[in-house]
Formats: C-alpha cells, structure tokens, sequence
C-alpha cells in the first residue's frame, strides 16, 4: 500500500476545532466555574439553600420562651389550721387519775391541745415505757379492737387514750420500773415524754400485755 493519505477537509477543521476549544476555556476561566461547569460560591456569602450552623461568640440565636403556668385555682392552707390533723408540736401529755379494776390497772394518756389553732386526733397514739436510758421496756402496746372516731381540740381541750394491764401482782408477769412514758399523737412520729410515777409495769411472761384504746373526748377522768 502507499503512504496514508490525509483528506484536506480534515486538515482544515483541525486548526478550528482547537481554536474553539481554546475559546471555551478562557470564557469559563473568567466566569467563575469550575472544570466540571459547576457554579463556585464567593467567599463570605451563603448559599441560598444553606442555613447557618454556627453559634460561637458574639452570635445570637432565636430562642423561645413557654410561659409559666401558675396555679391560682388552689388556696392556700395554713399549717394548724381548722380541720387539720394535731401534730406533736401542738399538743401535750399527761397521765390521768388511775382507775383501779378488777385485777386490771388502767390509766388515761391525756393529750391537750397548746397551740392556737383548733386541729383533730384520730385512732390510736403510741406508747413506750422507756428506763432512765431511754431503752424501751416490754414490747409494744397492742391495740384494743375499737373503731376510732375523729376528735375535734379546740385551743385548750383534751383527749384521752386507755393504756391498761393485769396486775402484776396478781398475774406474776416480770416487771420493770420505768423512768417515763414515751407518748406518740395519732399519725405522728415525735414522741413526748412523760413521766412514770405509777409502779412497776409488766414487761415479760406471762399476761403481760399492755393495751391501747383509741382516742375519745375529755381527759377520762
């Protein structure tokens, strides 16, 4: 075969089609773009579709503040008031007049209210015979089966509770001679104290159980 041979068409063409190649490159230098015909962002703008992400110093950002419910439907209750249950820090305690029976001993727990507000007892206080220590002696008085009513103290007014048991005497139980009476107002947790001049009490064997009854109006005398 002879050598190849170029057709003239395509000599000519050549020189133009790099001319407009050449063309193209410096109009997409001086616009901006990118090889790929992408768009470039300037510098210190955002992008329309771009929100702003940072909150450093000197920034500000919206915030929203819920306003605050306040409750004004609700009054408010005084601590002491009428109706309100007798705390200890309200009342005081004594031991009532024995009254004797037969084979029994039986002493009412007076409580007399101090303050200045009428409140209630209700149910059963607790009681505790204590040594000079302050150690209880005897377990636990156990509950008379009675069903207890609200009591209502004004200022100055009392309640009482029946704490009995068996003659020691008579029963033979063990015996111990407290240093005080250890009170505790129904539905309290502080204790007041009272001194015990009323002889041994049983504390162990046999019929020795001390019991209490609920509160009623009065001072049981």
């Amino acid at each position: 075969m002879g050598p190849s041979r170029v057709f003239p068409s395509l000599q000519r063409a050549t020189p133009l089609l790099g001319a407009v190649a050449l063309l193209g490159l410096l109009t997409a230098c001086g616009s901006g773009g990118d090889s790929t015909g992408a768009g470039q962002t300037p510098a210190g703008t955002i992008s329309p579709t771009t929100a702003p992400t940072t909150s450093g110093p000197g920034t500000t950002e919206p915030t929203t503040t819920e306003p605050t419910s306040v409750d004004t439907t609700s009054p408010a209750t005084q601590s002491g008031g009428p109706g309100t249950r007798c705390h200890t820090s309200q009342l005081r305690a004594s031991i009532g007049r024995p009254s004797p029976g037969a084979g029994q001993r039986n002493f009412p727990i007076v409580l007399t209210n101090t303050g200045g507000h009428t409140c209630t007892v209700r149910g059963y206080p607790g009681a505790a015979f204590v040594d000079a220590a302050g150690k209880q002696l005897g377990p636990d008085p156990k509950r008379s089966p009675d069903s207890p009513t609200t009591v209502t103290l004004t200022p100055g007014s009392s309640a009482w509770a029946g704490l009995t048991f068996a003659s020691p005497e008579i029963s033979g139980a063990r015996t111990a001679l407290p240093q005080a009476l250890l009170v505790t107002p129904p539905d309290e947790r502080d204790p007041l104290k009272v001194a015990w001049t009323a002889g041994e009490v049983p504390v162990a064997g046999n019929e020795s159980s001390v019991f209490l009854t609920v509160v009623q109006p009065g001072t049981g005398g």
